[in-house]
């Protein structure tokens, strides 16, 4: 095992068992954390073995993360329980709100509790993206439209989150609800005035979080660059907003990231602004230019934060507990 300290690129893998060069790669100095996708699951033993394997590579222990929303966005299926849309849980709260914060906690401590019984550190999930309605990437992964229901429903999301061992990731900040277009394939513009994105900035002030996660969306009213490049929204969230936990850039290879040139760039212009970890994924040979061409000076206290995260131990879950729970969110799902 290569004792190093974790660096800040978030990269991943092409299949369900790591070669030569993933090993190769993951113990390089500017790495700290792996992203995995459906492509790298075929069973729950396979994917325990995976994660015990990559764990093994380093100390402190790579950080393991999924997108593991619920809905349409699940990674892992066969053999986890399957989780709901979160806008099925505003929906039920706009009908009975002690149900729908129950149902929250009980899709967070199952999430949670699966992902980590399979050696998966780190969900990115909560979304606190508003449901305005035209997104067509956001849609039914938003909790509500009211940023007060998001806030209570991702509150008690996040209560089952760390029952079952696991930290909160709030994104897309500052909010990609408001623009149709999607950033994977598209750049968006939001022209709002920061007065008038006081709702979409209201859960990222009333929530505690772990992680946050920055949207690639020009945001008009305060830079030319989006959230993830700018500076001045990366100070905000540090500043007015208070947040002292790793901030994430979305997927350094979507389209709207395209704002500032090639891979290297890239990197480069993510950290300068305040990212702590930079997600470089579906791009191999961009993962190999970045590694043998970025030399920044890591921050120290970025590392801290970083390995903070990736160090949460996972929680004894009560099997009574986590089947009830588990049956809970299966209702709502199948409903």
């Amino acid at each position: 095992m290569t004792s190093l300290p974790l660096g800040p690129l978030m990269i991943d893998i092409a299949g369900t068992a790591l070669t030569d060069l993933d090993r190769e790669r993951l113990c390089h100095p500017l790495v700290g954390g792996i992203i995995l996708f459906s492509r790298n699951f075929a069973d729950v033993a396979q994917l325990t073995a995976l994660t015990a394997e990559i764990h093994a590579l380093r100390s402190p222990q790579l950080l393991i993360a999924v997108d593991h929303e619920g809905g349409r966005v699940q990674r892992f299926r066969e053999g986890f329980t399957r989780l709901p849309a979160m806008r099925l849980l505003g929906q039920l709260y706009d009908r009975d709100v002690p149900a729908a914060l129950g149902a929250a906690q009980a899709v967070g401590l199952v999430l949670a509790a699966e992902l980590r019984a399979c050696g998966v550190d780190y969900a990115f999930t909560p979304v606190l993206d508003l449901d305005y309605g035209p997104s067509r990437v956001i849609g039914d992964r938003a909790f509500h439209r009211d940023p007060a229901v998001v806030v209570a429903l991702a509150q008690a999301l996040s209560e089952g989150l760390a029952a079952g061992g696991m930290g909160t990731c709030g994104k897309h900040f500052p909010g990609h609800g408001f623009v149709i277009p999607d950033s994977h394939v598209e750049l968006p513009v939001d022209p709002r005035a920061l007065p008038d994105m006081a709702e979409d900035l209201q859960p990222y002030r009333d929530l505690r979080l772990d992680g946050v996660m920055a949207a690639h969306v020009i945001y008009t009213c305060t830079d030319c660059n989006t959230a993830v490049f700018s500076k001045i929204w990366l100070d905000y969230l540090r500043g007015p907003l208070g947040f002292k936990g790793v901030i994430f850039t979305d997927d350094l290879s979507m389209a709207g990231a395209g704002v500032v040139g090639d891979m290297l760039a890239r990197v480069e212009t993510a950290y300068a602004a305040g990212c702590d970890m930079l997600l470089v994924c579906n791009a191999p040979e961009a993962v190999a230019s970045v590694l043998a061409q970025w030399h920044p000076t890591v921050d120290p206290l970025r590392t801290a934060r970083i390995e903070a995260l990736a160090g949460r131990t996972g929680l004894p879950v009560d099997a009574a507990r986590l089947a009830a729970a588990q049956a809970r969110v299966q209702a709502l799902s199948a409903a």
